[in-house]
């Protein structure tokens, strides 16, 4: 291992004059005779993200701004630069032509001008088309750590393919900075990789992440929901994904197997929250192949041994990625439809990103041991010129839905239909995976800001893809009040989690009902009937929750969630009263489920100012009556016909 120098710790002087006398030959007196090899129509090589050479950018442009015409039609490659990237300006046109793997914020312009070029690609695929020389590379600029005595460099915060590009570009020029941090793994080369040095120290390009807001952080406490202790994770950069890491900061035992080693993984490293220690493979490394972030976050990762960048190639093989038992691949898109496509990269006809890693991750955890995508996305935006549209009925206060009913015109299908696990917005989480069109239709609508929601339903029935006469409630009165989820343990110890019904329960109930006995659906309806059509379903899953209140309890196995008893109730025309009916699924009788549902629905019609319930019960259902009598209530009855008329008045 490299004893790693960095500005603060080395005689500059000295240093250089040792490594000269060693390596005569990787020197030149003036820069500029470096860059007189590069030759009209080369394909030049940029080191990545924050370990872009600012140095070797800065006087490769000095260069062909004194000598315009030292070369011309040169090619500039990178996956992307978080610098300024000068060399799109249009007085370098004639010089240089970015094409870009991945588009950036300052190359995003160029690229929907048609003044630079986007390939759109896999990132795991990237080292193998160099090395194929499909993109065959003259030039690498790259930045590395000082060299040691024996002439070995590191890569430092970007090997994806950078390691790739040294071994095929014809010419290297390197730029050692000793303000590059050495990290383990496959960042190693030697000075005979390198055809000339460059020393130059600057502090590295920083990432500065948004601080997230109350957005933000509600779609980090959903996904939170879904990473279990001991999972190995792939997250994303940006506001998004930073509060998903804070959010995890409770989480045991974590792993990470990423493509982005950013700020907030190396904090959850730095407090124990990641150990790798349940890793299936690469047991007790955290494994990354960037990383883009502040200062604080290259020093800890200068020769810590806890941590490998490897090889794009590796990182983002879906092969390897699923290796990961209960890998989890967190990422984020632009748009995604009622069918379950997403966009990453672009909104329409304007390319905005790109493919990046994100498929590639996402399909390697599909296919992992337990492994779970997660899209997680905010459910709105604001609009711009690139999005803005004629529809009036998709934009409100100057926003649109980040959900639609079909992805735009020109839009690139970064993710299909059969890649998204999960989808999270502040609104809540919905399951795609093994969902029918019209089952995800729902779930999406469920979870999209409640201002789209009646456009959505109108949408996707004209579209057909849900029934031609779903019920839906418009407004506030209509909204899932999320706050009134409450998790209880019954008297026998079974976990529960009590919610009121979603417009998304359609499914859930069905099974639900058609689980119950005979005996169980005869005293729920008392009738005899053995069907429950959509048409009924959905009088229990489309909820004025002003009027009429409907809760089910669940129960989790697996991932899968399933209702094991549901109560409702409704207001009288009296306006004092409410209406009350419980039914609890056969197999999980006897466990106290009613009376957790009753005690909750007592709360909350308490809280609505209702002095009580009325029932009908069947004569014999001594369960019902016991239960009232149980919570206190002052009960009077009636029968008629075999059916009491039960008043069962709040103590």
């Amino acid at each position: 291992m490299q004893e790693s120098l960095n500005s603060e710790s080395y005689d500059r002087e000295a240093f250089w004059h040792d490594i000269k006398e060693k390596w005569p030959g990787k020197f030149r007196d003036l820069e500029r005779f470096i860059f007189q090899e590069i030759r009209p129509g080369n394909r030049i090589f940029v080191g990545t993200g924050c370990g872009e050479p600012q140095h070797l950018v800065r006087s490769l442009l000095e260069f062909v701004k004194e000598r315009p015409k030292a070369f011309l039609d040169a090619e500039l490659i990178n996956i992307v630069t978080l610098g300024v990237a000068p060399y799109t300006d249009e007085k370098f046109q004639s010089n240089f032509r970015l094409n870009s793997f991945f588009i950036g914020d300052h190359t995003r312009n160029a690229v929907n001008r048609g003044e630079a070029d986007y390939t759109p690609i896999f990132l795991s695929n990237l080292p193998q088309l160099i090395r194929s020389e499909r993109i065959p590379l003259d030039v690498a600029l790259i930045q590395t750590t000082l060299p040691d005595k024996d002439g070995r460099l590191n890569l430092g915060v970007s090997v994806d393919i950078v390691r790739t590009a040294v071994e095929k570009a014809g010419i290297v020029i390197a730029q050692p900075n000793s303000h590059m941090p050495a990290i383990n793994g496959d960042g190693w080369i030697r000075m005979d990789d390198v055809d000339y040095l460059i020393p130059w120290d600057e502090p590295l390009l920083e990432y500065i992440e948004d601080v997230p807001g109350e957005i933000a952080q509600r779609i980090g406490k959903y996904v939170a929901r879904i990473v279990e202790d001991g999972s190995t994770i792939q997250v994303g950069y940006g506001s998004i994904p930073n509060a998903i890491v804070s959010s995890l900061k409770k989480k045991k035992h974590l792993g990470v197997h990423s493509e982005l080693l950013s700020d907030g993984i190396a904090g959850l490293i730095r407090d124990g929250v990641v150990d790798n220690s349940n890793k299936s493979i690469n047991p007790g490394k955290t494994i990354a192949t960037f990383c883009m972030g502040h200062r604080s976050t290259y020093d800890f990762l200068r020769n810590n041994d806890s941590i490998e960048f490897r090889t794009i190639d590796y990182t983002n093989n879906p092969l390897i990625i699923a290796q990961n038992s209960k890998m989890i691949a967190i990422n984020s898109a632009l748009e995604i439809d009622l069918t379950g496509q997403a966009t990453a990269e672009s909104l329409g006809h304007s390319f905005y990103s790109g493919i990046g890693g994100q498929a590639d991750f996402m399909r390697g955890t599909a296919i992992a041991p337990g492994g779970k995508t997660v899209l997680a996305l905010p459910s709105t935006a604001l609009v711009t010129c690139a999005d803005s549209s004629d529809d009036e009925a998709s934009q409100k206060g100057g926003r649109v839905s980040r959900i639609v009913p079909f992805l735009g015109e020109g839009a690139g299908v970064t993710l299909t239909r059969g890649d998204i696990h999960y989808v999270v917005t502040e609104y809540g989480i919905a399951y795609l995976h093994g969902k029918s069109i019209r089952e995800r239709a729902m779930a999406l609508i469920a979870i999209a800001h409640p201002l789209f929601r009646l456009w959505l339903i109108e949408e996707a029935k004209r579209m057909h893809l849900i029934y031609p006469d779903q019920a839906f409630i418009p407004g506030v009165q209509g909204e899932y009040p999320e706050e009134l989820e409450a998790w209880k343990t019954t008297r026998t110890g079974l976990g529960i989690l009590l919610r009121p019904v979603k417009i998304s329960d359609e499914p859930l109930l069905k099974d639900f009902f058609y689980s119950l006995s005979d005996e169980s659906m005869y005293q729920r309806f008392i009738s005899a009937r053995r069907d429950i059509p959509h048409q009924e379903l959905q009088k229990f899953a489309a909820v004025d929750y002003f009027q009429k209140m409907v809760l089910v309890a669940t129960v989790e196995e697996d991932g899968i969630e399933s209702i094991c008893g549901l109560g409702q109730y409704g207001i009288n025309s009296d306006m004092f009263t409410a209406d009350v009916a419980l039914v609890v699924r056969d197999d999980c009788q006897n466990h106290g489920i009613g009376g957790e549902l009753l005690a909750y629905l007592t709360y909350l019609a308490k809280r609505q100012g209702l002095l009580g319930f009325t029932a009908e019960v069947l004569a014999g259902n001594d369960p019902v009556f016991h239960l009232f009598k149980k919570m206190g209530f002052a009960v009077s009855k009636r029968r008629d016909s075999g059916v009491y008329e039960l008043v069962a008045m709040f103590p």
